[in-house]
């Protein structure tokens, strides 16, 4: 038997950050594109885009500035506010995993 469970963090009764959004946060940290984090994780691109639009929308200031492709395509980037919530969804999630495995012990 195993105790399992899933974080999603909302604002204002709405999703704003669960793991396929966090996921998604750093690959554009890591690939410096939405578009190159959207097909690393079998996205399409407009999905990508509509989540970070709503992430931007209900988060009090961006966390992920885009910058529209041109010649050379555009790109992604966080804000510090963006790496700020990726730092403490990762510290949530890791002290929820403790949390999980304690009760499965338990059981």
């Amino acid at each position: 038997m195993v105790v399992t469970g899933r974080i999603w963090i909302e604002i204002n009764g709405k999703n704003f950050l669960g793991s396929g959004r966090m996921e998604l946060l750093e690959k554009i940290e890591l690939l410096g594109s939405l578009r190159k984090a959207a097909i690393s994780m079998g996205l399409s691109y407009r999905k990508a885009y509509y989540a970070i639009r709503s992430m931007n929308d209900l988060a009090p200031c961006p966390l992920v500035e885009l910058r529209q492709g041109g010649k050379g395509g555009g790109s992604a980037k966080l804000t510090d506010l963006g790496r700020q919530f990726v730092q403490k969804y990762q510290y949530i999630s890791h002290d929820f995993v403790l949390f999980l495995t304690k009760q499965t012990d338990a059981f």
